[in-house]
């Protein structure tokens, strides 16, 4: 298959054979600019609430030698469109072979059955479909903001699930009450009544604070469709049989103990990207947290959040097509958490020249790197600075989806030293390849650290 050729001048120190996605599509995109054949085409993502979202870009002609070319262009774009902003129903507008082709890889037997398994049945309970339609038929796109946080006013919950933790704060008139955290293990374990019953537990200390309670907000990571988890680590111990009939419906019987409250939960990325936009008073703004995984979350330029489901850990950043990092769960290459989590750094430590013992744990590399760091190893610096044009490339890449102008950055690979090197390797590198984007970066502070999550959460 012919490919594009892209000039990658800002390499990652320690991984010259990355291929940045922003750069390809870039370069892929002039050419198909220069040939007079080229066509329009438009791909859409239906969700279940009747959200459409849509973008629009031309293709090489539909030729038998650009066959390959374009659906590699596409099939990269669906990956992350559907991890960004989710959707059960793909129609392809004006390239019928690319969509017949998109239709045979996500398939029940196809190369991304998994994105056909998990967008289909197990977030939208509907059968997955690829189609196809003339561009003129496309569907228009249709927007769903939520118009949530920021409400302090009453007397209010907010809860915060993380897996070692659960926090939870009464709000009353904006004044945090009461804030505790309680120490727990959801990951393994199999009765739901474990999480239920601790759930509520924290809620009921909470609500005893206060004369009422006006309404409920919570965090947990995961997606969530309607106050229901579809996918979330926090029940990973659940029998897999009965995660529709337990799971599912856990936060939906909680609120039951709470009658006429206003209930909401939502993914921990876009309660932290609320956070940061009421913190640093902005909007535009993509939260990223660099942890076990790619957390992310998003805030509209008019200041709200949207159904998207933003889980780009998933979504691809890199398209090298030899030797590529792969995903575990989705087996997919080139996805943003080997990149921007602690796999980046697992991945990075050898070719930096760092020699720890193989069955040595990623957190536990994280923190000898972060203390060779704190030494001023120029082999930790390193990593960072890889790590950092990682960051950058995926930030150019994420600006062609989302009208992006602030980054709030998190997480305990962008902690200390390291994390400064990170944010200053991307930003020169925006600087020297994407001049005509304008993103300001963010570091938690002392107010932002303040609110926590719990808080946050409280004001949904």
């Amino acid at each position: 298959m012919a490919d594009v050729k892209v000039n990658c001048l800002c390499k990652p120190e320690l991984d010259p054979e990355f291929v940045p996605a922003a750069l390809w599509n870039r370069e892929y995109r002039k050419l198909a600019a220069a040939d007079p054949g080229a066509i329009k085409i438009a791909i859409t993502l239906e969700r279940s609430n009747g959200a459409v979202s849509r973008f629009d870009t031309c293709l090489l002609p539909e030729t038998e030698a650009n066959a390959a070319l374009n659906l590699r262009y596409v099939e990269r774009l669906v990956k992350f469109m559907l991890w960004s902003f989710g959707g059960w129903h793909v129609t392809v507008a004006g390239a019928p072979k690319v969509a017949s082709a998109l239709a045979e890889l996500y398939s029940a037997k196809g190369e991304r059955a998994f994105d056909w398994q998990v967008m289909g049945e197990r977030i939208y309970d509907r059968p997955f479909t690829v189609d196809s339609c003339p561009f003129e038929k496309a569907m228009p796109e249709k927007k769903v903001a939520m118009k949530l946080g920021g409400h302090f006013e009453g007397c209010r919950i907010g809860f915060d699930l993380g897996g070692s933790d659960r926090k939870c704060a009464a709000v009353k008139d904006g004044e945090t009450l009461h804030s505790e955290e309680v120490v727990w293990d959801p990951y393994f374990q199999s009765d739901i009544n474990y999480h239920y019953e601790g759930i509520l537990d924290s809620l009921k200390r909470a609500a005893a604070k206060l004369p009422r309670v006006d309404a409920i907000g919570g965090s947990a990571a995961g997606v969530y469709v309607e106050n229901q988890p579809r996918i979330a680590s926090l029940f990973r111990g659940i029998p897999e049989k009965d995660f529709a009939t337990k799971v599912r419906p856990i936060f939906l019987e909680i609120a039951k103990e709470f009658p006429g409250v206003p209930f909401v939960v939502l993914n921990d990325g876009e309660v932290t990207a609320l956070a940061g936009a009421i913190s640093f008073k902005c909007n535009s703004l993509i939260g990223l947290a660099m942890g076990t995984s790619e957390a992310v979350g998003y805030v509209t330029p008019e200041g709200n959040l949207t159904d998207y489901l933003n889980e780009l850990a998933f979504a691809p950043i890199d398209y090298r097509t030899v030797n590529p990092p792969r995903d575990e769960w989705s087996g997919d290459a080139g996805v943003g958490a080997s990149y921007l989590s602690q796999q980046a750094v697992g991945r990075l430590v050898k070719a930096a020249g760092f020699d720890f013992p193989a069955d040595t744990k990623l957190p536990e590399v994280l923190k000898l790197v972060q203390k060779a760091m704190a030494e001023k190893d120029p082999r930790a610096a390193a990593i960072y600075r890889t790590v950092g044009r990682y960051l950058g490339y995926a930030l150019a890449h994420y600006a062609d989806f989302y009208d992006l102008k602030n980054l709030l950055l998190l997480g305990r690979v962008s902690s200390g030293d390291g994390g400064s090197i990170i944010i200053e390797e991307a930003q020169k590198l925006l600087k020297e390849v994407f001049p005509e984007l304008n993103i300001k970066f963010h570091l938690p502070d002392e107010t932002f650290k303040r609110h926590g999550q719990a808080v946050i959460a409280a004001t949904l």
